[in-house]
């Protein structure tokens, strides 16, 4: 997907970029896989329970089929679709017996592709998935399983895709997009190919409006707040905040302070952690 820039008539368009959406094939969703979406404007209960949220255009949910337990029946790619939730496109498959459903669309697969999830053997092409002891080393994978049969759960942002490095014992080592290195029971399932829309995390958004229609609202840095308010407040003019060390503005650490559980239990699969920065 190629990013358009526009003509700079304002200030803000010449800042700005957006998509072009000539892969999508169809503008409106399938009226049987979509969802109201709920809006509760990041308040809970009438309190804000996330800053910074609210407004934003309606949406519709569209329901992805991330467990893809249709084993073993081939399924059509009708029309590939743009999703208000997420930077990735949509397929929409529809299989043998006439079932339709939606699932992320990876790079390459077009209308009229045809693809399939096995659990024991399918061709290696963008689109099938198979568990991680069926793929070949060194493949380029995504939507992966934590557990096996508990749909995909990693690696579904617009572009992403792990590297599998190594298939030994009970488990498969994956090299995440972060560079961290870690394992999955080789039972899990993964789909081949890169996630589509890889040019989405180019677009400038340029101006306060469009982040409106995103849902995201106004932020203010803590310095110039009251100290009622933040705990980098007060002071006069322009001024550091203060503190050895950046605090959230209900006082605890910030920047760079780990928040990973020290006990959890999924730590014993990682390997390596993410290169620091």
């Amino acid at each position: 997907m190629p990013i358009k820039i526009h003509r700079p008539t304002t200030s803000a368009r010449r800042k700005s970029s957006v998509q072009d959406f000539s892969d999508v094939t169809k503008t409106k969703p399938e009226k049987s896989l979509i969802l109201i979406k709920k809006e509760f404007a990041g308040r809970s209960n009438g309190k804000i329970a996330v800053r910074h949220r609210g407004s934003g255009n309606k949406r519709y949910i569209r329901d992805i089929d991330f467990l893809r337990d249709k084993y073993d029946i081939p399924a059509r790619v009708t029309a590939i679709e743009y999703d208000p939730n997420r930077g990735a496109r949509i397929a929409l498959l529809v299989y043998r017996d006439g079932e339709k459903r939606y699932m992320l669309a990876p790079q390459g697969v077009e209308v009229g592709s045809v693809i399939v999830s096995s659990k024991e053997k399918a061709d290696i092409v963008p689109g099938n998935r198979l568990p991680l002891d069926k793929l070949p080393v060194g493949i380029t994978v995504h939507s992966i399983e934590l557990q096996p049969g508990k749909g995909g759960q990693v690696a579904h942002a617009a572009g992403s895709g792990v590297q599998l490095m190594a298939v030994e014992g009970k488990f498969a080592t994956l090299k995440m997009p972060s560079g961290e290195i870690r394992m999955f029971p080789k039972e899990c399932s993964a789909t081949v190919g890169l996630v589509s829309n890889p040019d989405w995390r180019l677009v400038r958004w340029g101006k306060a409006g469009r982040m409106r229609h995103r849902g995201i609202r106004p932020t203010v840095r803590g310095k110039v707040m009251n100290p009622v308010d933040h705990p980098h407040g007060g002071g006069e003019g322009k001024h550091p905040i203060g503190l050895k060390h950046a605090k959230t503005p209900w006082g605890r650490p910030a920047l760079g302070v780990k928040t990973r559980k020290p006990k959890k239990t999924s730590t014993a699969l990682i390997i390596s952690r993410r290169p620091k920065k």
